[in-house]
């Protein structure tokens, strides 16, 4: 409840397109602490410390996930034909089997075949026959697709960033943690 009195607290200030947040820096040690005493939490019969850093880890994506799907829909795209299109550009040959999409965005493989026809349908992506097996087709992201990616980034960064400015030292390293956990990294 600590951290919601201290946000409450906080002056509320009207920001504009102009403004810039300062990166916070991150205190490694606490960092480190943080992540060994939710590992140990979680293996306790008491597993609050745990959970605290679960429920900063879930606010925090779930907030930026948020900001990413309003800024989609505000460009007239589905938020999950917009991961579509996240997934296949941001991918090493930025081109995906169906499949391959389907799986990275976790759906049925027809769901996924049908968000790629909607992305061709609207000039986003195109299909294209692999060299070596004429079988084979990946979908790619055009021009387009590539320009609407980038204008969404754009106004997605301003947002998270004001909002990534609003989390207290304490908040941002217990997610962290916890998101480390999830990954398995360790120092």
């Amino acid at each position: 409840m600590a951290i919601k009195t201290k946000r409450a607290e906080e002056s509320v200030r009207e920001v504009g397109p102009s403004a810039t947040f300062a990166p916070q820096t991150l205190d490694l040690q606490s960092l480190r602490r943080k992540r060994n005493a939710a590992k140990k939490s979680r293996e306790a019969d008491n597993k609050h410390t745990y959970f605290i850093g679960v429920a900063e880890a879930r606010y925090v994506l779930r907030k930026a996930f948020r900001i990413v799907e309003d800024q989609a829909k505000a460009y007239g795209i589905d938020p999950l034909a917009h991961q579509a299109l996240i997934q296949i550009y941001g991918s090493s040959e930025m081109q995906l089997q169906v499949n391959q999409i389907a799986n990275r965005l976790d759906i049925p493989a027809a769901f996924a075949s049908t968000l790629a026809r909607t992305l061709v349908e609207k000039g986003l992506a195109e299909r294209r026959r692999d060299d070596q097996d004429q079988r084979v087709t990946y979908v790619a992201v055009t021009d387009s697709g590539r320009e609407l990616l980038h204008a969404i980034d754009e106004k997605v960064q301003f947002h998270v960033d004001y909002f990534a400015s609003q989390l207290t030292s304490s908040e941002r390293e217990s997610a962290l943690s916890i998101l480390m956990f999830y990954v398995g990294a360790k120092f």
